[in-house]
């Protein structure tokens, strides 16, 4: 082996460990962080000489093109760095700047219900950029786990979680009686009626979860609770039970229209790891307003370079398949064949 093969490899080599130590480090300084470490101008000197010393390699070692494995490993690996440096915040830089390319990079929008908007806060300053379509939100929706629960406690130390089962009758022993629960209010409102205070579910924007809980003494006495999930109340010196609603996010759901041309182009349910691709964007389940429910809040993301490391990432993976059994097995049925022939 010469001189030159022989420091490809080594210098190979020292990037791999390289690697090895700043990704052990980018686990341990969080995901803002790290975002910002590895995207950093002596990190782009690093994934370009990676990139680099790869393509080299592939020159010089001709057996790295012949075995289809191989080959397959470095090309996915050389697309997988190159779809990444194109897709970063210094690639959208160079696009902008060769080819005339502006596209957002990451940002956030918040959108009310039934309200459309194009505008895109970016992540890393106080601009305002603009999408070339509008984004509408139809409807938000929050899903729970069921089942949903009552806490009772009492000033003893007794306690018991009740599941949310309207009309159900659940006892709380000889000394404590029965409770029911009549009703569960999405938005729970108040209003007054021939003078007298009437209880009822508001079907009008707004977010106020609440349960009407019947308390039956051993005696016979009946007294009617509210129970509220976001606001504990008070309780009184009298009060025989402390009372809790809990509910478990397991989704939120924001229903998405895409708007150009006042034209309806793209729709989609999206929550969390499912978002909306269109335009040159993903458009992900980020938050939304957890006092009213009236609002969401997307992350944008750019997809340049995505394919480029999704195909990489394929080639890296069919390659390592190839190379590790695939080929054993091809040579395992070839040795047959001869062995059947003669």
């Amino acid at each position: 082996m010469n001189k030159f093969k022989r420091t490809v490899m080594w210098a190979a080599l020292t990037l791999v460990i390289l690697l090895i130590f700043l990704s052990i480090y980018g686990a341990f300084i969080g995901a803002e962080r790290a975002s910002n470490f590895f995207n950093s101008l002596p990190l782009a000197v690093y994934w370009l000489a990676f990139i680099v010393l790869l393509i080299v390699g592939l020159a010089a070692f001709r057996r790295l093109v012949r075995v289809p494995g191989l080959l397959l490993i470095h090309i996915g690996c050389i697309g997988i760095l190159a779809g990444s440096m194109w897709g970063s915040e210094a690639g959208h830089k160079l696009q902008k700047r060769l080819f005339g390319i502006d596209k957002i990079r990451k940002g956030r929008m918040i959108i009310s219900e039934s309200e459309r908007d194009n505008h895109v806060a970016l992540e890393n300053n106080n601009q305002i950029r603009e999408l070339p379509f509008s984004i509408e939100l139809k409807d938000f929706r929050i899903e729970y786990y069921k089942p949903q629960y009552l806490q009772i406690r009492t000033r003893q130390g007794r306690s018991w979680r009740i599941p949310v089962e309207i009309g159900t009758e659940f006892p709380l022993g000889d000394d404590f009686g029965t409770v029911t629960i009549l009703r569960a209010f999405e938005n729970f409102k108040i209003r007054i009626e021939d003078g007298e205070n009437v209880f009822f579910d508001d079907p009008q924007p707004g977010f106020n979860p609440a349960l009407e809980v019947q308390i039956e003494s051993p005696g016979g006495e009946v007294v009617t609770k509210y129970v509220f999930e976001r606001f504990g109340g008070h309780t009184h010196p009298e009060d025989k039970f402390l009372l809790s609603y809990h509910r478990t996010i397991s989704d939120y759901v924001s229903e998405l229209q895409i708007i150009e041309n006042d034209k309806v182009v793209a729709e989609k349910d999206i929550e969390v790891n499912h978002p909306l691709h269109y335009g040159g964007y993903h458009f992900y389940q980020h938050s939304y307003d957890d006092q009213a429910g009236q609002y969401t809040i997307l992350m944008v993301v750019s997809d340049t370079g995505i394919a480029v490391v999704f195909a990489g990432y394929w080639m890296l993976c069919i390659g390592v398949f190839w190379h590790l059994w695939l080929r054993g097995i091809l040579a395992g049925i070839k040795s047959e064949k001869q062995i059947d022939g003669n």
